[in-house]
């Protein structure tokens, strides 16, 4: 986060000057900061999910309700998406107001243990408040590009700074514009990673056994492969637990999860550890 805000102090000073930052910034604070508050209501809405009682779905409230006693957390609203691909989502911008979402595919295929480890991943992520530092970091990251795109359409329309600083080298300031948005997506990419494993060992521990998850992040990668998730949006891919979106190459390069044999590897050395 820290290296996200060098770069975007570098870049704005190189291509938009003070006025630039200033008003890249508000614009990107304005669309993450709604996206905050309003997320879980999208989300939400864009997968069709349906709120559940604990009539309508009892087990699946039951290991809800008893994870987050063990973590002492507020009671989450639960959620089903009615879809067959196996996976799992949680949101919302705090503990008191957080959603935790599952896929009918994933209450077919998992057992109880593998469904609670899967179910105290979501709520590590809450616990963590993930969600604030991937709009904080998501807010910086956008303005990066929003900036390379303003000294693009300046270029291209022979405009140039009116700030205090002057000059400038425009093939320095070319380089900027294209490595700048790229850097910037890798470090977000890197640290929705980073978030992703504390949300493993998180959920571990809410669970008070890693088996349950590693299991499960097997089981979620094959039948994700077998049944894809074809509403799956890239702006939402990094909320569920295994990524919804196939592809290899450059995808896993930009991917917003860690590869799933890494994941499996820490929560048995993990477990390893705690025997």
């Amino acid at each position: 986060m820290t290296f996200l805000v060098v770069l975007f102090v570098a870049i704005g000073g190189a291509l938009g000057g003070r006025g630039g930052m200033v008003m890249a910034l508000m614009f990107a604070t304005i669309m993450n900061v709604g996206m905050y508050w309003f997320s879980d209501k999208i989300v939400l809405r864009m997968y069709k999910a349906q709120p559940v009682t604990e009539a309508e779905a009892p087990e699946l409230y039951a290991i809800v309700h008893t994870l987050v006693q063990k973590a002492g957390m507020p009671m989450p609203t639960v959620y089903i998406i009615p879809d067959e691909t196996p996976n799992a989502f949680a949101t919302g911008r705090n503990p008191e107001h957080a959603v935790v979402a599952v896929t009918q595919g994933i209450m077919r295929i998992l057992s109880r243990e593998e469904l609670a480890g899967v179910i105290a991943h979501e709520l590590a992520h809450i616990k963590h408040r993930d969600m604030l530092t991937g709009t904080i970091v998501a807010t910086i990251a956008g303005a990066i590009s929003m900036l390379a795109q303003m000294a693009q359409w300046s270029m291209i329309f022979g405009g140039h700074r009116n700030d205090d600083d002057e000059g400038g080298n425009p093939i320095v300031a070319i380089v900027m514009m294209i490595v700048a948005p790229i850097a910037a997506m890798l470090v977000q990419m890197a640290i929705s990673r980073s978030r992703e494993f504390e949300a493993d060992k998180g959920g571990a521990g809410i669970a008070g056994s890693a088996s349950g998850l590693s299991n499960a992040l097997l089981k979620l990668e094959k039948g994700s492969q077998m049944i894809p998730m074809t509403d799956a949006k890239p702006a939402t891919a990094h909320m569920f637990i295994v990524n919804p979106l196939t592809g290899g190459g450059l995808m896993k390069l930009f991917s917003t999860h860690p590869p799933i044999e890494e994941r499996v590897q820490r929560l048995n050395e993990l477990a390893r550890g705690r025997a």
